[in-house]
């Protein structure tokens, strides 16, 4: 399996940014792997454990969780939910995740989360620059606005927002399944 595949899948960027400003007044979350970057990297939780009460309890797709739900944060993202409908794969963990300008999540490694594993992280852009440079195994991966990406995030990777701009992503992560397989061919 390949360690970047863009999926079939792509999304309107103007509506994913319509939903974007929505929630701009919310507090975003600082991540809470604070070894892992430097600047600010936030996070708004949109789908996660239902058990989760604590925003950042919200944001962590806990592999032991059997049962993942909405949060409120969602409820005013019309599109935001159009996107989540469109997997028909299990859903685990949604968020935002903005890395501001100037900051940069320094190399690591995210266990597990590889298609080989049963576990897949797709990322779908929604604001982005040029200057954003993602590295996964060392090597840059371009993501534009609406497209969807599965990367293999077990592997190495980084990413230095070198522009003048926040970068902004929606996260997902998802069990494997044929659906999933079929859009990553």
């Amino acid at each position: 399996m390949l360690d970047r595949v863009k999926l079939k899948l792509h999304f309107d960027p103007q509506r994913l940014q319509n939903d974007l400003h929505q929630l701009q007044q919310e507090a975003w979350i600082a991540h809470f792997v604070t070894q892992n970057y430097m600047g600010e990297w936030s996070v708004i939780p949109l789908r996660g454990p239902a058990s989760a009460t604590h925003p950042v309890m919200m944001i962590y797709s806990d592999p032991a969780c059997t049962h993942f739900s909405n949060t409120p944060f969602i409820a005013a993202c019309d599109y935001f939910q159009s996107v989540l409908d469109a997997f028909r794969c299990p859903l685990m963990a949604a968020r935002l995740m903005k890395l501001t300008a100037g900051s940069y999540i320094k190399e690591h490694t995210d266990h597990d989360l590889a298609v080989e594993n049963g576990l897949a992280r797709l990322h779908i852009p929604i604001v982005t620059n040029e200057k954003v440079d993602f590295r996964l195994n060392k090597q840059r991966v371009v993501l534009n606005p609406g497209e969807c990406w599965y990367l293999r995030l077990s592997d190495p990777h980084s990413v230095l927002n070198a522009g003048h701009s926040d970068r902004v992503h929606l996260v997902l992560d998802v069990q494997v399944n044929d659906w999933l397989l079929e859009q990553m061919n």
